[in-house]
């Protein structure tokens, strides 16, 4: 377990979850407590008299039930006093051991797909308070924790970096960043669909791996999702500021107001990753009729060719059939040179109709 608390353009980080309880409210600033399911559920006690302490709120019994589920989908909620949202995460790592990890569905396809872990985050914000629940390893925690304690000892105007304002704020930056996690990924996802494509696509080879194609498109289906769960719980959270009562405090109507402007941006960022898993699932779903139409248009052409071979053969199979016939005062059955007017008369006829058919283009190969 992780807490900052963060006061004054300063950031303090401790693990001591009891002295926080006795510190009681702070008088300015506010607290990020981070802590993984595991301990989260150990805990729950601590934790519930921390934020009574901190607060004079606890957690209903619903909400830890949702902050302890790893299979639950994006949502957002609230009470009076406090907001909850849990967000999936798109994210390079593998399934861990977790609360109902055995659950955990099995990807098939590239392998990066099989790498993206989609384990939900807890955020239960308070005013003062930001309690988040993360998987077991979660580098958004880590990651974000880095950068915030870097921002706390930087040079603000140099670095460009600002520390959060509330933590409705800091939540944002980390959902934000947990979606840019995903829109890195996705050169290598892309590479790797494109490579299936060119197997697709490629007339020397013969593409047998259609288990694997169903099951990529089925997890990118899955992605797709997910995604529009994210998205619907960011709107909902928008949503729910819209209805924050107003304030007379210049200062806190401009943080509200940048808190808005953040949430849209984090949406923003969501419809990207929207657009480009949907641009994914379109283009392996493109590459798979490309590949059946590039059949049909080689078995076309296999066809044609073969018609035209017989349309070649079969008037020298009617001239053979004709001399083959039991009679005996067929021409040039008893001439000396009748076997070279019959092959030359074959001769002639395949040569004319090869002719034929090649100024018709019958003959002629299709560009690939």
């Amino acid at each position: 377990m992780r807490i900052f608390s963060i006061a004054n353009g300063n950031v303090a980080e401790s693990a001591d979850l009891q002295a926080l309880t006795a510190a009681g409210p702070p008088t300015q600033g506010f607290v990020w407590v981070a802590c993984v399911r595991d301990e989260f559920d150990a805990a729950q006690a601590q934790i519930q008299a921390m934020l009574q302490a901190q607060c004079g709120q606890q957690l209903v019994d619903l909400h830890i039930s949702d902050l302890l589920n790893n299979q639950l989908p994006s949502h957002y909620d609230y009470t009076s006093q406090y907001d909850i949202l849990v967000f999936r995460r798109l994210a390079a790592g593998s399934w861990d051991g977790e609360l109902s990890a055995a659950a955990a569905p099995a990807r098939g396809g590239p392998p990066i797909l099989r790498r993206i872990d989609t384990s939900p985050v807890g955020f239960a914000v308070f005013d003062r308070v930001l309690l988040t629940v993360h998987p077991t390893d979660c580098a958004v925690r880590d990651g974000y924790a880095a950068k915030l304690l870097q921002a706390a000892h930087a040079d603000t105007r140099v670095a460009g970096v600002r520390l959060p304002a509330s933590p409705a704020d800091m939540m944002l930056r980390i959902v934000n960043q947990m979606v840019d996690g995903f829109l890195e990924l996705r050169r290598e996802l892309t590479h790797q669909l494109d490579h299936w494509q060119s197997e697709l696509l490629n007339p020397k080879t013969r593409f047998n791996n259609w288990a694997a194609l169903l099951e990529a498109r089925l997890s990118l289906h899955h992605l797709d999702e997910i995604c529009e769960d994210q998205r619907a719980a960011i709107q909902d959270w928008i949503e729910a500021i819209k209805t924050w009562p107003d304030t007379d405090v210049p200062a806190e109507q401009r943080d509200r107001d940048l808190l808005q402007v953040r949430s849209r941006d984090v949406l923003e960022h969501i419809e990207r990753v929207v657009h480009h898993v949907r641009r994914l699932e379109q283009s392996a779903e493109t590459a798979v009729q490309m590949h059946f139409s590039v059949q049909g248009s080689r078995t076309n052409d296999i066809m044609r060719t073969l018609t035209v071979l017989t349309a070649i053969f079969l008037p020298l199979n009617l001239i053979t059939g004709f001399f083959g016939m039991n009679f005996d005062a067929l021409p040039l059955i008893h001439q000396q040179r009748g076997v070279f007017w019959a092959m030359g008369l074959m001769a002639s006829i395949a040569s004319v109709l090869v002719l034929v058919f090649w100024r018709k283009r019958y003959l002629a190969r299709s560009g690939r």
